[in-house]
């Protein structure tokens, strides 16, 4: 239920309009001078105050004053029998919401009163949206406490502040979006747009209209003007995720909007100015574009002033416990299975020493899907996907790619051998002689194996 406060020092005026907005559905408080409903409003939160301008030798405008001090966010209506340019004016100033003149229509009351609160509500909730953003992607929100993630932090609340084009490179699933977010949402252009595009998400044509926008006719299905999300996304961060993926045709363009900080529609013969941080990204190795000719050298250059690198999740190990417990707590409150408080050691060990090639995303998916399944209250082996126990059929294993460097075999060979013991083992709860049978090993083997690569297994069942 929403309060409002009526200053005014005639009673009758006083009492009309309590009988009118508690039908309305609203609670009432009455003060017949400024300087009660000042103290009032000092010891008291309302909705909406309305308030006469003159009241004997007190002053509606001290009221507005007080208003604007120890309520700011609550609309203040003006009242008066001496209606004028120069008080309205006056008031309207100092933040009064409207002002409505002696003698007035219910109707003009009513209307003033519902569309004051309905500017509070919005207010309100614009500023629970912005804080609950801001908040998502505050840097103490982005979970690491290893040196590398550190170093990223250091990084963006440096550049968050500046206006400098950033470029952020790393494999799939590393968190690249996050990040821009981070620094949009923690710099000055915070209370502006967001505006994203994949650039290797959709064709040429259809990138270039939703990037620039089009004119009416600028091709057969263009029945009407087109603003493009550059347009839109005006005083902004604009983050374009995988440039690496952009069409030559496109780069070029993109050039522009970074050279002259303006764009063309397509159709279009005007430029049009816009103002816009660009955050670029990618999981491609742009500077082996660029000697591919496949990617331009200048725009290279030009998106490469700040450059971040984000480092896959299996050079961060140590990031993987608080990662876990921040995924388990999400989920669990999205799928309302509080019950579940952490994960088992051995499930744990698990995490730690799988190569996470889908990196945090990949993390991300075992530990909702492991939420789901649970019904211990720790996520236990038994609630993890094939891949990460270790079940591998051939096609799944990695052979590494002959390129331009060499390649010790018996090194990678012993790699792959002691993972495949590993997981054998972490898949019979680590008992050798069960390890061995999942391996076609004999028991003796499977006991050489485990000390040659200084492993450990629990004696076997039986002989």
């Amino acid at each position: 239920m929403s309060s409002i406060l009526i200053v005014d020092d005639e009673k009758s005026l006083r009492d009309f309009l309590v009988i009118m907005l508690e039908e309305e559905g609203y609670q009432v408080v009455t003060a017949p001078s400024a300087e009660k409903a000042i103290k009032l409003i000092r010891e008291n939160v309302f909705d909406l105050i309305l308030t006469d301008i003159r009241m004997g030798r007190s002053n509606g405008i001290d009221v507005l004053d007080a208003a604007r001090k120890i309520l700011p966010d609550t609309p203040v209506v003006m009242m008066t029998a001496y209606a004028s340019a120069e008080t309205a004016v006056t008031a309207m100033k100092k933040g009064a919401y409207d002002y409505i003149s002696k003698p007035f229509k219910i109707e003009d009351i009513q209307l003033i009163v519902k569309n004051a609160l309905e500017k509070k509500k919005l207010t309100e909730e614009n500023r629970f949206l912005k804080t609950a953003l801001n908040d998502r992607f505050q840097l103490a929100n982005i979970i690491g406490k290893s040196r590398a993630i550190q170093k990223i932090f250091d990084l963006v609340d440096k550049v968050a502040q500046s206006n400098a084009t950033i470029l952020i490179t790393g494999e799939s699933g590393t968190g690249k979006e996050l990040i821009a977010k981070a620094i949009h949402f923690n710099g000055y252009r915070q209370n502006y747009p967001f505006v994203s595009i994949n650039c290797g998400a959709m064709p040429e044509n259809l990138l270039e209209s939703e990037l620039f926008g089009h004119e009416k006719g600028a091709f057969t299905s263009a029945d009407s003007l087109k603003l493009g999300l550059m347009e839109s996304a005006s005083k902004g961060s604009f983050f374009l995720d995988e440039v690496g993926d952009a069409p030559l045709s496109t780069q070029v363009k993109l050039l522009r909007v970074l050279q002259e900080h303006e764009i063309m529609r397509l159709g279009g013969t005007q430029s049009i100015p816009v103002d816009l941080r660009i955050i670029a990204a990618t999981n491609s190795n742009l500077s082996d574009l660029v000697e591919q000719k496949s990617f331009r050298e200048d725009l290279y250059y030009r998106l490469n002033v700040i450059p971040i690198h984000l480092p896959p999740l299996r050079d961060r190990r140590e990031d993987i416990p608080d990662l876990v417990d921040f995924f388990i707590n999400k989920y669990n409150a999205r799928h309302a299975k509080t019950y579940i408080q952490g994960i088992d050691p051995d499930a744990l060990k698990v995490f730690e020493q799988h190569s996470w090639p889908g990196n945090v995303r990949e993390l991300e998916n075992v530990i909702e899907r492991a939420v789901v399944l649970e019904t211990e209250n720790r996520i236990r082996k038994t609630s993890l996907p094939d891949e990460l126990l270790g079940q591998l059929s051939p096609g799944k294993i990695q052979v590494p790619e002959l390129d331009q460097s060499n390649i010790d075999l018996e090194k990678t060979l012993d790699q792959i051998e002691k993972k495949m013991i590993t997981n054998a083992l972490l898949r019979s709860d680590g008992i050798i002689n069960k390890a061995a049978e999942k391996l076609n090993l004999s028991f003796r083997s499977m006991r050489y194996r485990i000390e040659k690569h200084k492993l450990k297994g629990k004696p076997k069942d039986k002989e």
